[in-house]
């Protein structure tokens, strides 16, 4: 069924206005919350964290371990993807997304007060692996409600840009974030930022919780979801009938996140070691540099978006994940040989071909499962990308550069993960312009 005038869906989102603008609100100031605490500890696990909590290590096996905490997060996602599916197919988004917010918030302010290794000893990084297991679990159950949020309240012919107000919760949470510890790191002695300047965001976590917790409890259930309700229609085992039901999306889902995932954590993580470490550029430098790339893509995810709601969000992704390709090999020749300025551009550009993708991937995925289904279904697929995507690059990165003594191994692991996104694309359906409230379009032919 294509969408049109008379789709049941856009009739019911065209009704409250008041409650689209809420449900967007809430979706990306969620999201920005949750995606700061999350680049809070990507930054701090590059530029901190290995002295801090390992500092028996050489420089590089401190990396590893610094790098092997990070990974644990990714590989908690889709627990918490198939937890929090359950119950925001069963009770609702809303109450499921309060729950993701405050696990999230409490956990990044603890982080901040955790004492080094110093300190406690071996408990610190044993505690700090554990926090780090309940921000993916957060994360996990985070991303898939607060697409739908926006994507079930508002005008079905706009999805791929409402979907978008939760995608543009990543880049104000890497500005927010990076922000932060660039500003502390310029401001403070490096003695001061390590010992407890860094601290400082991690525990403002805590006031953003509020400020989210406060915006979420004015939205209502969305309508598909409430229909669902209306009807008694809700699954009992949504996150297992997903998988019985649609694993060939889910698969999907998590294929085309290759090529937008894995380089972004490469492009905002593992950047800032590397070429510290290479150039002996300050650590202010980089992150200025990841700043303003975080802060092109607020104008280019939504715009992307858009374009996806008008040319489709095949045709779109594939534009992103061919681009992810094609820089890989002048991107690290840029960081291993360019001066200050190139370097950073070559940052800043790197935020581009991710913009393709990440602005319409919300909705691409989304759009793949029935409502019944949807929470735990585009949750699984999504998260399940950070197993393989996210989580293992900086730690594989790092590693391939010190077994190979090139930086190009790396760049031909990023055109490995772009081969397998497009080819996912292409087999995946696109629903651009379909009723997603017609249960009928995801039947079996």
């Amino acid at each position: 069924m294509v969408l049109g005038d008379n789709s049941v869906t856009h009739k019911v989102a065209s009704g409250s206005k008041v409650q689209v603008r809420r449900a967007a609100l809430a979706s990306a100031v969620g999201t920005t919350i949750e995606w700061y605490d999350f680049f809070l500890y990507n930054t701090a696990a590059a530029l901190v964290f290995p002295h801090l909590f390992f500092p028996a290590s050489s420089a590089y096996a401190g990396a590893m371990q610094s790098f092997a905490t990070y990974a644990v997060g990714f590989a908690a996602r889709p627990v918490g993807a198939a937890i929090f599916g359950h119950w925001g197919d069963r009770i609702g988004r809303k109450a499921t997304l309060i729950v993701t917010l405050l696990l999230m918030g409490i956990s990044s302010g603890v982080v901040g007060m955790l004492p080094g290794t110093s300190a406690i000893g071996v408990a610190a990084p044993l505690i700090l692996v554990l926090l780090r297991l309940v921000q993916g679990i957060a994360i996990g159950g985070e991303w898939s409600g607060s697409v739908l949020l926006a994507m079930e309240w508002g005008d079905q012919r706009k999805r791929g840009l409402l979907g978008s107000f939760a995608q543009i919760g990543v880049p104000v949470g890497l500005v927010l974030g990076t922000g932060g510890m660039t500003l502390l790191s310029a401001t403070l002695s490096p003695e001061a930022f390590d010992s407890w300047g860094w601290r400082i965001p991690f525990l403002l976590s805590l006031v953003l919780v509020g400020v989210g917790l406060v915006i979420r409890l004015k939205i209502l259930e969305t309508p598909m979801f409430a229909k669902l309700v209306e009807n008694r229609q809700t699954a009992r085992t949504p996150v297992l009938d997903a998988i019985r039901h649609h694993w060939r999306e889910i698969l999907l889902s998590a294929g085309v996140r290759f090529s937008e995932q894995m380089p972004f954590y490469l492009f905002t993580s593992y950047v800032l070691i590397y070429v510290v470490s290479r150039h002996e550029f300050s650590k202010t430098f980089v992150l200025n540099a990841v700043l303003v790339g975080a802060a092109c893509e607020l104008a280019l995810i939504p715009l992307f978006s858009t374009l996806s709601d008008t040319f489709g969000r095949k045709r779109v992704y594939l534009c992103g994940a061919v681009l992810t390709g094609v820089i890989a090999f002048p991107y690290f020749t840029i960081l291993a040989h360019g001066s200050h300025a190139l370097v950073f551009v070559a940052v800043v550009v790197s935020f581009v071909p991710h913009a393709l993708q990440y602005g319409p991937q919300a909705a691409l995925i989304g759009e793949s499962f029935p409502t019944h289904l949807r929470y735990g279904g585009a949750g699984l697929g999504y998260q399940l990308a950070s197993v393989f995507a996210g989580g293992p690059a900086p730690l594989l990165a790092t590693w391939l550069l010190h077994t190979t003594g090139t930086p190009y191994a790396i760049s031909g692991y990023i055109i490995l993960s772009a081969v397998v996104s497009v080819l996912c694309v292409i087999f995946l359906k696109d629903r651009s312009k379909a009723d997603i409230d017609d249960a009928s379009i995801y039947q079996r032919t």
